[in-house]
């Protein structure tokens, strides 16, 4: 206790801590939406293929997978000031980097090792905010840091969109430059790092483990990110990251639990609370990125708005969760459970996914998404703090680090299968739905020759000749039709995130929390 107690932070020196360490969670989770509406200009600059510019995010995402289970053990290493300092380094260093990249593979090697630095910042911020505050006011920590984890994806669409359509591509990763500059010095000065025990020496490193983590994450990653591209398990590339996904996890919580000087303490998922909110992570970063990514593909595809204006119809929603997250944080200093609030998350957020199956057709104006979102926001936020005191609430001293490595790897990989997941369907449903559709199309049918006739009659108006207007309003049609497949599959796909949601309820409500007691969070951690 006495440890923990000594890097409690007061008065200015506290609020320097906090801001630069949300400004370093900010930076990694909006770098890793911001280029999403850059790609094309990326393809276009660099003569690159969609399916060579899709590795700008991939790589990134695998460089962020595979460093998050190691940064307890880093931080171990060569002390955590040190460690956080040097990944803001690496990332502004390839930030500048990735913007003067003259080539497809450049700029992917380059946002690779982006997203290394990037993994560290968003664990490490989040202990090194818990710890700047004394243990009665931790829940109000995590919702401070909840702030940046929240609203970063939702941040990156607008922020890029502005930034792209005003400037030019690099630009989203030079704004990074003088954040990055800023954050180093201000950690090298303020931040302090906890009394380790001695490092491991060379021999002691646990080598074979970092190979294995490598491997399997990385694989795993790669089947996420490019499995619907590459058509799963049809391509040879998707099998074989499989089967090294598999092994290499495998053998790798073998060497894990039989090795004495782990790179990832797995015994730590002995600990009941952290289990649970391991698996309620996951649902959590499948929720939220899933449900990030699927309104402005909604609204760009569909409705046919701009990258901007999709960007900022999520802004509401993430002011909300703002407002909503001091709000939580008292609650959960106050004694309400956990569980409770968890329970109350996953409500609202089947609401707001079955309001999205309601209203989405395919001309649904901008006003009807602001309360649908607005319950968004407020699920989000009785969601996150929630878990992540609840995940760790039971941990002591270095089990801490060790157990925010899991609840935030656990939320990428959450976030990855979440959009693997919906982009698969959306694609599948979407065949499903086209075919059902056609098959209704009887050009016998009275009804569809008179729709014909009309669209007919309305290009030949514009002057073009009787044939081709009727070509024209055959292809409108289709047209048609395959807008209305679309919209049904993103009806679908709001149903079913939704349903997954809900039937988590009765689970949550049955875990073992902290009734009636006060938030005792980590008393310490490492």
């Amino acid at each position: 206790m006495q440890q923990a107690n000594s890097l409690v932070e007061y008065g200015a020196r506290r609020v320097i801590i906090t801001i630069t360490a949300i400004l370093c969670a900010l930076l990694e989770i909006v770098d890793s939406t911001i280029v999403n509406v850059a790609l094309n200009d990326m393809r276009g600059n660099l003569g690159a293929t969609m399916t060579e510019v899709g590795w700008v995010i991939t790589a990134y995402a695998i460089g962020n997978v595979i460093v998050v289970p190691m940064t307890s053990w880093l931080s171990q290493q060569f002390g955590r000031s040190n460690y956080f300092a040097a990944s803001i380094m690496l990332f502004t260093i390839c930030s500048f980097l990735c913007g003067n990249a003259n080539g497809i593979w450049e700029l992917v090697a380059f946002r690779f090792l982006q997203g290394v630095g990037g993994g560290a910042l968003l664990v490490t911020s989040q202990t090194i905010i818990t710890e700047s505050y004394p243990v009665e006011k931790r829940g109000m920590a995590q919702a401070i840091y909840g702030l940046g984890v929240i609203i970063g994806p939702t941040l990156g669409p607008p922020l890029g969109g502005y930034i792209t359509d005003n400037f030019s591509w690099p630009y989203i990763f030079y704004i990074n430059i003088p954040i990055g500059i800023i954050a180093t010095l201000l950690t090298l000065q303020f931040v302090r790092s906890p009394k380790y025990g001695e490092k491991s020496a060379a021999k002691d490193v646990d080598w074979l483990g970092i190979a294995l983590l490598a491997m399997a994450v990385g694989s795993l990653q790669y089947v996420l990110e490019r499995g619907q591209d590459d058509d799963w398990f049809e391509s040879m590339g998707i099998i074989i990251c499989s089967v090294i996904a598999v092994f290499g996890l495998f053998f790798f919580i073998w060497r894990e639990l039989s090795f004495r000087n782990p790179i990832v303490e797995l015994r730590v998922l002995r600990n009941g609370n952290l289990r649970v909110g391991t698996i309620l992570s996951f649902i959590l970063g499948f929720g939220l990125y899933g449900s990030t990514f699927i309104i402005p593909l909604y609204t760009q595809s569909t409705l046919g708005w701009t990258a901007t204006q999709s960007g900022m119809l999520m802004i509401p929603a993430a002011l909300t969760t703002a407002f909503m997250m001091p709000i939580i944080g008292q609650l959960l200093q106050k004694g309400v459970p956990q569980q409770y609030l968890v329970a109350l998350g996953m409500l609202l957020f089947f609401v707001y996914s079955f309001w999205g199956y309601k209203i989405i057709t395919p001309d649904t104006g901008k006003d009807a998404f602001f309360w649908m979102l607005i319950v968004r926001g407020v699920g989000m936020g009785m969601l996150f703090i929630p878990i992540t005191t609840l995940s760790l609430s039971t941990l002591r001293g270095q089990q801490i680090g060790q157990g925010a490595a899991f609840t935030g790897m656990m939320r990428q990989l959450g976030g990855s299968f979440g959009v693997a997941t919906i982009t698969t369907f959306l694609a599948r449903r979407n065949m499903d739905h086209r075919s059902d559709l056609v098959s209704k199309l009887d050009i016998n049918d009275p009804d569809v020759q008179h729709r014909i006739q009309a669209l007919q009659h309305s290009f030949s108006a514009k002057g073009i000749p009787a044939d081709q207007a009727l070509r024209t309003g055959y292809k409108a049609l289709d047209y048609i039709v395959t807008k209305q497949a679309a919209v049904l599959s993103y009806m679908d796909a709001f149903l079913y995130l939704g349903v997954m949601f809900l039937v988590c309820i009765p689970f949550v409500l049955m875990v073992k929390g902290n009734k009636g007691k006060k938030i005792d969070m980590a008393e310490a951690m490492h």
